[in-house]
Formats: structure tokens, C-alpha cells, sequence
């Protein structure tokens, strides 16, 4: 028997969706760089029905990114992560909300993880920064 990584999946979201629209709005604001987002609804692997990955150029830059999402998320649409990670050492924080999970990076972490190609069967949009 296969268990879920979560206790429950949410509704489905759509790029209409407001978190989802919330988060690419914290980020552009924080200025994150090559904003993309991956659709992966279709994928029947995928952990979440987005990604959303940025770059920031400084550990501080993505602290603060993180940080934006994280307040502008909760007042907005009422929600917190489900849980978040790499808020230590600063390379690549993730910081998942069940059906989008955000993935802030420095450009040499996305680099060398690659998540684009990873998923590249999900429906790839760049969002202008």
C-alpha cells in the first residue's frame, strides 16, 4: 500500500488560483529572477500540481523572498506551508503549500539540480520578474 507524503491533497489549483497568483505577485515584488512556473497536474508522479521556481542573487535576497511569501500567503489567503526547508543554510529554500511547492535558489543550485528538466513533461511558463 503506497502512502501519501501528505495528509490530504487540497483542491486542485489553476494559474487563476489565488495563492498561486499571490506567490508569483511576493516574489516579482522581492524582485526574484527568472520566475518559471511548471504545471504538473498531468504528471501523475508529481508531488504537487505546480513548482514555482525563482533565483535570488544573495542568501539574503532569498530569506527575504521566502519571508514575503510566507506573510503575504498567510494575510491573503489565509494559509501556512505545510512545511519549508533550506531557511538555514540559504542555497535553495522550498517551502511547500500541499498542490504548489515555491523553490527559491541561487543561481548555481538551479543550475546544478535542474529542476526544469527534471519535470520537463509539465507545462513550463516563464512570468516576467
Amino acid at each position: 500500500m503506497m502512502v501519501s507524503r501528505k495528509p490530504k491533497r487540497a483542491a486542485r489549483l489553476t494559474k487563476n488560483s489565488k495563492i498561486f497568483k499571490t506567490i508569483i505577485q511576493s516574489i516579482q515584488e522581492k524582485k526574484g529572477d527568472n520566475i518559471v512556473s511548471l504545471d504538473l497536474k498531468k504528471i501523475h508522479e508529481a508531488v504537487a500540481d505546480f513548482f514555482i521556481i525563482c533565483e535570488a542573487t544573495s542568501h539574503t535576497q532569498i530569506k527575504a523572498i521566502a519571508d514575503y511569501v510566507e506573510v503575504n500567503v498567510k494575510k491573503k489567503c489565509e494559509e501556512l506551508p505545510y512545511k519549508h526547508e533550506g531557511k538555514q543554510a540559504l542555497q535553495w529554500v522550498l517551502i511547500d503549500y500541499i498542490n504548489v511547492v515555491v523553490h527559491i535558489m541561487l543561481p548555481e543550485s538551479r543550475r546544478f539540480y535542474k529542476l526544469e528538466d527534471m519535470w520537463s513533461d509539465g507545462v513550463f511558463e516563464h512570468h516576467e520578474g
